[in-house]
């Protein structure tokens, strides 16, 4: 006999737990083995039950979907997170894949479909719903900001990175303080940053990596 996929639900709605244990528990495949009403929560039964699979929800109290997974995975990382969610706008797409989400669905998804899911997941299949997968290649489609960069603009920027001074700048490219102002300037409005910290940070995070 097949072992079942131990999974473990947590939501801040307690009829949303309530719905998912009872549909799911009908699964053959799928043993709910304890839910949890929050981030921190989810942190502690992780550790404590090692699910196969957790059902996450984004939004609540305490710790947030996104931080919990990124706390789970970073120390568990066997366990697949289903992100099950009503929302879809990128500020938490996004943050919530990079931190190791596994898959991404939404509530308005029935219960047989969630079941799938977690089997899909257990064999090593993620599922990301279709909005979701339209905003996710809309964005990997978008064109870095720098590349709207002069080649002059890229050169600052680069040793902007290296967290070199206007001075420094200037002698290493040979030009007056003054290009290097105007050329800083531009990088920041065209980056759309505020400040040479956040300049650093970006070529950090999008040219160096």
């Amino acid at each position: 006999m097949t072992d079942k996929i131990k999974v473990l639900i947590v939501d801040d709605h307690e009829m949303v737990r309530m719905g998912l244990k009872t549909f799911l528990s009908l699964e053959e495949r799928i043993e709910i083995i304890g839910e949890g009403c929050n981030g921190e929560e989810a942190i502690n039964l992780a550790l404590e039950l090692k699910p196969d699979v957790i059902l996450m929800d984004l939004m609540m109290e305490k710790v947030d979907g996104i931080e919990a997974t990124k706390r789970i995975t970073s120390t568990n990382p066997e366990i697949k997170i289903i992100v099950l969610t009503s929302f879809i706008d990128d500020e938490m797409v996004f943050p919530v894949i990079e931190a190791g989400a596994f898959s991404y669905i939404l509530k308005t998804t029935s219960a047989s479909d969630i079941a799938m899911t977690i089997e899909k997941a257990m064999k090593g299949e993620p599922t990301i719903e279709g909005k979701v997968a339209s905003l996710m290649f809309n964005r990997m489609k978008e064109k870095p900001k720098h590349e709207s960069l002069t080649r002059r603009e890229r050169e600052v920027l680069t040793l902007l990175g290296e967290g070199k001074s206007n001075k420094e700048i200037s002698e290493e490219l040979h030009i007056g303080i003054k290009t290097v102002k105007t050329h800083v300037s531009n990088i920041l409005s065209k980056l759309e940053l505020s400040d040479r910290t956040h300049v650093a940070i970006y070529v950090n995070k999008h040219i160096r990596n």
